[in-house]
């Protein structure tokens, strides 16, 4: 197959130029993420422009023969995902030319563009119609000259032809190594410090979609690997996984993150063949740092992971700590059927839908029958259970789901003391079900200690804080934990809430609008935004935010009994009391959430039900942070409700 000549720097067609030294695809100057097997399918084609590339020299080169994969949706998806990038149409093509059962063929016409006198170089000539390259000029030349120039041309380019083919070699191992495909790194002297990145969503090369949670879990251990370098701040998952499929810049990516570096890269497994390629951009002005390719067998992947992170960390110059040093050294092996079983955990876990978690649980338990000393496994159950436990889902009673959850979190620190999230899990449980205030502190600050980059153990530990009433530490780790992830709804929205346990509330709300900004059909930010109405009196402003919430959530019982207080303390009581009557009435799987009960009374101004319906939720073992909101101040000072903070530990 025909290569491009070593000087040959760029390849241009329309408004598209393809960046032969960096591997990338630009747009009007503008990088457009394109990698893997569309972007190497596009230099293919390039290469022999005007020609017919058949299916079967597609299928050599871009899967190899110890590839396996469905060779025919694979092509049709690098087809589809390349014809989506250029803007270009199958039934009306511009670039790109399906020939039935036969191939394809590449139809724009190209410029190519060096800086030695090796490269051919074409002026302007006047407007004619764009017909494809032809014969020795297919891959080389772009443009509408005439007879003269053409023949120029020819002549020049079989001049140049033994040079050509002696020089192709170190130019396609620099692209195809851009391309990930091979094992050839490609190192480039950041120039600037870096101290902060993102990895951003690794592709599934595939070809198959059902295959997604293998590259999303893939992408969640890079993180958690260089997540645990202490002086390096890594964007959290639910931040860069707002980028997946995205066609922004990656100037334009780190600067939403506002971050000095992005990784990117793709994932290819092939039975239990996995092959991982990443490459390291600085920011700041899009330069490749570090590209390389790492593959092994399924069992190997851990080993992989760790092997790419401790690679970063040296391109990156960053100095670790022994704890680190000892991380990347720890290259370890797990059971292949249980590895899967733990992505796919991770991947429903992360949906965070009453079903997810469902589908979650079942998964993480498999990985734990498949593989009993997976430590990894034992925390995504744990989580799960804390998840499932906790008010926003309710798809199991506290006292149910805290001991399952504190079970796995314990049984993962016993395999493995070191993993931050088992830590954070544990703390969680400690917190809002054991009300064990020490030690959860204690785990939180081995839990930030172990993963200081994972943005949730800040996001609890916050919680945890402001129960305490150690608000202005509480607003610091939130605020950590929203530099750690930043683009995420529920931290943003968690801010406003802490904000308005510290009774900041214009804060809260300047807080609670950035977070809509994001997405405004988030019932959790009109919820936050209609609790710190009500603190200021602005009761028709903070009833109609909470039914936005209770709109958006499909009916969150939560969101319902703040509508009541809402209703109560404005003065419409009837409408208080129907909502109170409907929620009194109906238990969630044996869970009544008295604390939602009591804060209705609090606004009938009916004091005695009120603590009457807290010491059921006392004996519930709900959510003790809820006493720390504004709504209870009217009954803060009342001897009963003192003598309940006191049983909880929470004495002032």
């Amino acid at each position: 197959m025909r290569e491009f000549p070593s000087s040959v720097l760029s390849v241009r067609f329309g408004v598209f130029e393809v960046d032969l030294r960096a591997g990338e695809l630009r747009k009007k100057g503008v990088r457009i993420r394109l990698q893997g097997q569309p972007f190497l399918l596009l230099i293919t084609l390039l290469k022999q422009q005007g020609e017919v590339v058949t299916r079967e020299e597609l299928r050599r080169t871009l899967w190899p023969e110890d590839t396996f994969v469905d060779f025919d949706h694979s092509l049709g998806t690098a087809i589809n995902k390349l014809r989506e990038v250029l803007g270009d149409s199958a039934a009306n093509p511009r670039f790109i030319e399906t020939l039935p059962r036969r191939g394809y063929r590449f139809i724009a016409p190209v410029v190519v563009g060096g800086e030695s006198e090796d490269t051919p170089v074409v002026g302007e000539a006047p407007p004619a119609k764009e017909e494809p390259a032809t014969g020795d000029l297919a891959g080389f030349v772009h443009t509408n000259p005439t007879a003269g120039d053409q023949d120029q041309v020819e002549a020049g380019v079989r001049s140049r032809r033994p040079l050509y083919w002696k020089m192709a070699g170190f130019a396609l191992l620099l692209l195809l190594s851009a391309a990930f495909l091979v094992l050839v790194p490609l190192r480039t002297r950041p120039s600037a410090p870096i101290r902060s990145l993102a990895v951003l969503p690794l592709e599934n090369l595939s070809g198959d979609a059902s295959q997604d949670y293998f590259s999303d879990g893939m992408t969640d251990e890079l993180i958690t690997e260089l997540g645990q370098i202490s002086d390096l701040r890594v964007i959290s998952r639910t931040s860069v996984m707002t980028y997946k499929g995205a066609h922004k810049s990656l100037p334009e990516i780190a600067r939403d993150l506002n971050v000095d570096a992005v990784v990117e890269g793709a994932v290819l497994r092939s039975g239990n063949q996995v092959r991982i390629t990443a490459q390291l951009i600085q920011a700041v002005d899009d330069k490749h740092l570090w590209a390389k390719s790492y593959k092994g067998d399924l069992r190997d992947t851990l080993t992989l992971q760790t092997q790419v992170a401790r690679a970063i960390a040296e391109e990156i110059r960053m100095e670790l700590t022994p704890h680190e040093q000892a991380v990347f050294k720890n290259l370890n092996r797990v059971d292949a059927e249980a590895y899967e079983a733990y992505l796919k955990g991770r991947y429903f876990w992360n949906k965070r839908t009453a079903e997810g978690l469902k589908k979650a649980m079942d998964y993480f338990s498999q990985a734990i029958e498949m593989d009993p000393t997976y430590a990894q496994a034992y925390t995504g159950l744990a989580d799960t259970f804390a998840l499932m436990g906790d008010w926003e889902y309710g798809v199991l009673p506290p006292a149910e789901a805290f001991p399952k959850a504190k079970a796995a979190a314990t049984k993962a620190l016993a395999l493995d003391n070191t993993l931050g999230e088992a830590h954070t899990s544990l703390a969680f449980v400690l917190d809002l079900f054991d009300w064990d205030w020490a030690a959860a502190e204690r785990e939180y600050k081995q839990a930030v200690d172990l993963s200081p980059n994972y943005a949730t153990a800040h996001q609890w530990y916050a919680w945890h804080l402001i129960v305490l009433g150690r608000n202005s530490e509480a607003i610091a780790e939130m605020r950590r934990a929203e530099s750690l992830d930043p683009l995420s709804l529920i931290i943003s929205a968690d801010m406003a809430d802490v904000l308005l346990v510290a009774r900041r509330y214009d804060e809260s709300i300047q807080q609670s609008r950035k977070t809509m900004e994001m997405d405004p059909r988030f019932a959790v930010t009109h919820y936050q935004l209609g609790q710190a109405f009500l603190q200021k009196h602005m009761y028709n402003e903070g009833i109609a935010e909470l039914q936005k919430a209770i709109g958006f959530s499909g009916g969150n019982r939560t969101f319902r009994s703040n509508l009541a207080y809402a209703y109560a303390a404005s003065g419409r009581r009837n409408e208080a009391l129907e909502i109170l009557n409907g929620l009194k009435n109906r238990s969630d799987n044996g869970f009544s959430n008295a604390s939602e009960i009591a804060l209705i009374y609090v606004g009938l101004g009916e004091k005695d039900q009120a603590m009457s319906w807290l010491e059921k939720a006392y004996g519930e073992r709900s959510n003790p942070s809820v006493l720390m909101r504004p709504c209870f101040d009217p009954i803060r000072s009342d001897p009963r409700f003192q003598d309940l903070l006191h049983r909880i530990g929470l004495s002032r």
